[in-house]
């Protein structure tokens, strides 16, 4: 007995937590759209009250009951509970009786019908501007809002908990963005100057082209003025967006003064050797942006034992201390 009640207990606690997994994405997903709805409020919803909730649809039964009411708790907390009216037939089989004729409906309802039904409950109050439908999914919800006035889709929108059917839609629109820039000759083009300056000395400016399916990659060619003195070459930078969009890479650098003293000695018979420094010089570079600035906190370590902590300046202008 002892037994059956713990395998008993062990299979309601399953499934409860199984139930409670399924229902948290659709909460998660309910605060990101209180999140998103109120910055629209400022663009293609301002103004527009009183609103009609035409459709709360639960996507499991065990959410039924409980669904719509988290939806109207949701709307109330962006757009404010009297400028809500829910419409409880649009959300029900509807019987009508006319010219002798009982139609049973169970379809959508129209916005003509939801404009009907508004006139009819309303009262005094002003007519409702749009209609609302919530339907919950398998990974959160969709809302749309519909205008009533013109059939005007105002609102639509996905909603997971994490913004995962986002991020993946912002990557397609990247990589297409992207494709279409290169097919019209356009690029993204960045200037960072580096000023590495404790304990060892490192400056330099890069000209780099953005590029990728998810433009996080940086590639051009580098002038450096030390570390080592006068000298070009190629670098390769890649941006980590979860690490603060930190920028780790390399650059490779051809000494100017060395390549042209043993030039000079290959034609003479003479063995001039580095001048400088090395003929070439490979700089481990890692820059760390600052929120809201064009700086960047910069790492710097060379081939040539040189390593230096200073600023790098972003894609800055002739005065780079304006924004």
């Amino acid at each position: 007995m002892l037994l059956r009640q713990l395998l008993l207990g062990g299979f309601l606690l399953l499934a409860s937590t199984a139930a409670w997994a399924e229902r948290a994405p659709t909460s998660e997903a309910l605060e990101r759209m209180g999140e998103a709805l109120q910055p629209a409020l400022e663009g293609p919803l301002n103004g527009v009250v009183p609103l009609m909730i035409v459709g709360a649809a639960p996507a499991f039964e065990e959410t039924r009951a409980s669904f719509p009411t988290a939806v109207v708790a949701s709307l109330a907390g962006v757009f404010g509970g009297a400028n809500l009216r829910a419409c409880e037939a649009c959300m029900t089989t509807r019987v009508d009786v006319a010219d002798g004729r009982l139609v049973h409906n169970s379809v959508t309802v129209s916005l003509e019908e939801i404009v009907a039904i508004d006139a009819r409950t309303r009262g005094t109050a002003a007519p409702a501007r749009a209609a609302i439908w919530v339907d919950e999914t398998a990974d959160g919800i969709t809302i749309r809002i519909v205008s009533l006035e013109n059939g005007q889709i105002l609102y639509a929108r996905n909603f997971d908990g994490a913004l995962r059917e986002e991020q993946r839609s912002g990557q397609v629109f990247n990589l297409t963005s992207d494709v279409q820039r290169r097919l019209r000759g356009e690029s993204l083009t960045h200037l960072f100057i580096d000023g590495a300056l404790y304990p060892n000395f490192h400056i330099s400016a890069d000209v780099v082209d953005q590029f990728g399916t998810r433009n996080l990659d940086l590639a051009g060619i580098t002038m450096s003025l030390v570390d080592p003195v006068f000298g070009v070459g190629a670098v390769y930078y890649r941006v980590i967006p979860e690490a603060f969009n930190l920028t780790v890479g390399g650059q490779v650098v051809v000494s100017i003064p060395t390549a042209a003293g043993n030039a000079l000695s290959g034609a003479t018979g003479g063995a001039i050797g580095d001048l400088i420094d090395p003929l070439l010089t490979a700089v481990l570079v890692a820059r760390w942006p600052i929120p809201q600035t064009s700086y960047a906190v910069l790492l710097t370590a060379s081939t040539n034992g040189q390593v230096g902590v200073g600023i790098s300046l972003m894609n800055v202008g002739f005065l780079p201390v304006l924004p």
